[in-house]
């Protein structure tokens, strides 16, 4: 299909019809070889409630946006491309059904169709573009992935703490690193992570501590490979003396920060207050 529409007129219009719909707020995406294979209307689990998003499938990416008026009018465009995309399908809960995430490098989030047979057609489609343009480009699959945001309503309480209640006057937060529900002050700390942003992120206290060990040992790592190229320029023997600094036990925590949210074995109810 893709062979037989690329380059053609009716799938230059196509492209040229969606770029219309975002105006100037979008990117253009229309490109050589691109193909615009099918779009549809999906339910989004947003921060503060589920919404409605407009998904179009590309054969090298996945571009969704908000419904101002349907065929005509949207904004707040999104590309993705599909090289760095996986998908995980999800159990149903009772207020969403036909569920998968779509997991990136930068973003991970769920998403829900109408019906089982759509969600089947959506992910087969996905996974059948994801497959050919691995194999095209040469790529591996994407191994690491940003935390999905836990939503607002799924907790009252914050989810580090588990001692700070949220109101109108105490706000919610979520760490970028573990995507939980967490209160100011067990999210002060400020982290640097370039796969996501090139500005410090807002992190909770346990994954702060657990980036400083993870660049620490990285640290050390580096050290021990270059002292023997440093050792043998200078012309000295290196010390043998261990320097590192064990920390001690990190209290257990009401959440772990290891802890999948969205996986079969824990229900979606199980962190409602």
């Amino acid at each position: 299909m893709v062979d037989h529409l690329a380059n053609t007129e009716v799938n230059s219009q196509r492209i040229a019809a969606v770029e219309n719909c975002f105006g100037a707020s979008g990117q253009p995406l229309a490109l050589p070889g691109r193909v615009l294979l099918g779009e549809g209307i999906l339910t989004k689990e947003c921060r503060k409630k589920p919404k409605p998003r407009i998904f179009f499938l590309f054969n090298d990416i996945l571009v969704y946006g908000s419904i101002i008026i349907n065929k005509r009018k949207y904004n707040s465009q999104h590309i993705i491309p599909l090289e760095d995309v996986t998908l995980e399908t999800l159990p149903d809960t009772l207020q969403m059904k036909n569920r998968w995430m779509i997991k990136t490098s930068k973003k991970s989030f769920v998403v829900s169709a109408a019906s089982l047979t759509e969600r089947k057609e959506w992910i087969s489609h996905l996974e059948e573009c994801i497959k050919h343009l691995l194999m095209k480009t040469g790529r591996q699959p994407c191994r690491e992935h940003a935390a999905p945001w836990i939503p607002d309503k799924a907790t009252d309480i914050c989810m580090r703490c588990t001692q700070t209640k949220f109101s109108t006057l105490t706000r919610r937060h979520h760490c970028r690193k573990c995507g939980f529900v967490v209160c100011a002050d067990c999210s002060r700390q400020r982290f640097l992570m370039p796969r996501l942003s090139p500005k410090p992120l807002r992190v909770c206290n346990l994954c702060y501590r657990q980036l400083l060990a993870e660049k620490k040992k990285e640290a050390e790592v580096d050290r021990r490979q270059t002292e023997p190229i440093r050792s043998a320029i200078l012309g000295y023997e290196p010390s043998s003396g261990d320097d590192s600094d064990k920390s001690d036990d990190e209290k257990a925590e009401q959440w772990p920060a290891d802890t999948e949210f969205y996986t079969s074995e824990v229900s979606w109810s199980s962190f409602h207050s």
